[in-house]
């Protein structure tokens, strides 16, 4: 479904000597370096890319929303209404992520992955719903494989739509009560940790809550293990049904040579996915946060990848991704404009 290319590092270490020669001491601005290196590679790689100077064009985050099936036993002490409640001041305008972007002038798409309880129809949301909230997912498979499938038609078209209007990064947030029992569910299925290593705290839940959640996460890896050694069934079995699009759209971008903005746990689930599905997925991905939640370390050291910013951040919605980016921003605007020492 999704044919993707390695970036092209054949100029990388030409990059790094336009990044050594500028006025400045060598290695001066840390990890700011690593990303105009980074970002410039990916953005070259790019046939699209005909610009004289490498640029993030049209940045957008996508916030995929959805409900989760085991969030009736109680994995959080917040109820799945409360995702229709929030996706609804996204639609308003007046949500955290739709600030941040505002102030760092970011186009947002809100999508209706398969809330459990839908808003009426709105032009300002997508609707790409895959039912009303996913199954249980330690009872039964939390979706179909075709479910899966038809996550991943959903967000190539998704993507290609923005793709094809010009835009070349695109940022990936999400937004459902429960994500964070599913996205642990898929760290342990994915790296081969215990449950213990992978299972948070949330939105904030309290010991008995979180002992009930590690043991259901428990429970539905032991009911799927013969499902999990294949990244679709995996989804199936444990995962969301905005996880499913992020992954999607995560693997729909790297066909097109774009930028992707990877935000917290839940997102990084998806890039875990994304890159079991197929590894080239990798060399488009910056990751622009640590996440509070236990587990995202692990997550991002099993990527080879480090979290640009470390804010103590947990909510979701994509705002670590409006949070960094006018510092991946500002890594270009260096590496095009700053003089060169000769």
């Amino acid at each position: 479904m999704f044919s993707i290319d390695a970036v092209d590092k054949s100029q990388m270490e030409a990059i790094w000597n336009v990044i050594n020669n500028k006025a400045k001491p060598v290695g001066s601005l840390g990890k700011m370096e690593q990303c105009a290196a980074q970002l410039v590679t990916i953005l070259s790689s790019s046939a699209k890319n005909s610009t004289e100077k490498p640029a993030l064009i049209k940045p957008t985050i996508m916030v995929f929303c959805a409900d989760h099936g085991i969030n009736k036993d109680g994995v959080s002490t917040v109820p799945s209404e409360v995702t229709t409640v929030v996706a609804e001041l996204l639609l308003k305008g007046t949500g955290a992520i739709n600030i941040f972007c505002k102030q760092a002038d970011i186009d947002l798409c809100v999508v209706d992955a398969g809330m459990k309880f839908p808003l009426p129809e709105n032009e300002k949301m997508r609707n790409q719903r895959l039912g009303h909230g996913t199954q249980a997912m330690h009872e039964e498979m939390a979706m179909t494989p075709e479910q899966v499938m038809q996550g991943f038609g959903y967000a190539k078209t998704l993507v290609g739509e923005y793709a094809q209007s010009g835009c070349n990064v695109v940022g990936f947030g999400e937004l459902g009560i429960g994500n964070t029992t599913s996205a642990a569910a898929l760290m342990a299925a994915f790296t081969k940790r215990p449950a213990i290593e992978c299972v948070g705290r949330g939105t904030g839940i309290d010991d008995e809550t979180y002992q009930r959640k590690l043991a259901l996460v428990e429970q539905a890896l032991e009911l799927h293990q013969g499902q999990l050694d294949d990244p679709i069934t995996t989804l199936a079995s444990v995962g969301g049904f905005e996880i499913v699009q992020i992954c999607g759209g995560m693997l729909a971008a790297a066909e097109q040579k774009m930028v992707i903005l990877v935000d917290g746990f839940i997102a990084t689930s998806a890039a875990l996915a994304a890159v079991a599905i197929n590894p080239h997925c990798r060399d488009y991905m910056v990751f622009c946060h640590k996440s509070d939640e236990q587990g995202h370390q692990a997550m991002l050291a099993h990527l080879e990848g480090e979290g640009l910013l470390d804010l103590g951040l947990r909510l979701g919605e994509g705002t670590g991704v409006a949070l960094a980016l006018p510092i991946l921003k500002s890594a270009l605007a260096f590496y095009n404009d700053l003089a060169a020492l000769n």
